[in-house]
């Protein structure tokens, strides 16, 4: 009887290509993630809370990332985090052209995805489904999609 060839159930990615799943790929992209996050953050006008639970870190984590004294790596979770929460801010800074673009995320927003709740509010409490669809409304409010 012939051996079965395992193959894998989901296919590997061409030679090159970033993903958050590989380690170097998340050791690579680690620090500028977390300069950007805290940046945007700032931005915001967010506080130690709302900027852990955002990047999915512990509030103690997220001190010592603002120290600059935190040497560890993203998970794959808090990398796709960062990715949209730039891609967020990103994109407010394309549709709007003045202050408003760090001053959208802390208004209530009557938006389909908001409930009334603020941009930052509703990420928090969907985590990264919800942040990749704000990702999707304002790229689509720029007309984007």
């Amino acid at each position: 009887m012939a051996s079965a060839v395992l193959k894998p159930k989901y296919p590997t990615a061409p030679a090159g290509l970033q993903t958050f799943a590989g380690d170097g790929d998340r050791k690579r992209l680690t620090a500028p993630a977390v300069k950007a996050v805290l940046r945007l953050v700032r931005a915001w006008g967010g506080d130690n809370a709302e900027g852990a639970a955002l990047l999915g870190v512990s509030t103690s984590t997220w001190d010592r990332m603002k120290a600059g004294t935190w040497a560890g790596t993203l998970s794959q979770d808090q990398l796709t985090r960062a990715s949209a929460l730039i891609g967020v801010f990103k994109g407010l800074h394309l549709l709007f052209a003045d202050s408003m673009a760090d001053r959208w995320p802390r208004l209530p927003n009557r938006g389909p995805i908001f409930a009334s709740k603020t941009p930052v509010e509703a990420m928090i409490e969907g985590g990264i489904p919800r942040m990749l669809e704000t990702r999707l409304y304002i790229d689509a409010l720029r007309g984007g999609l």
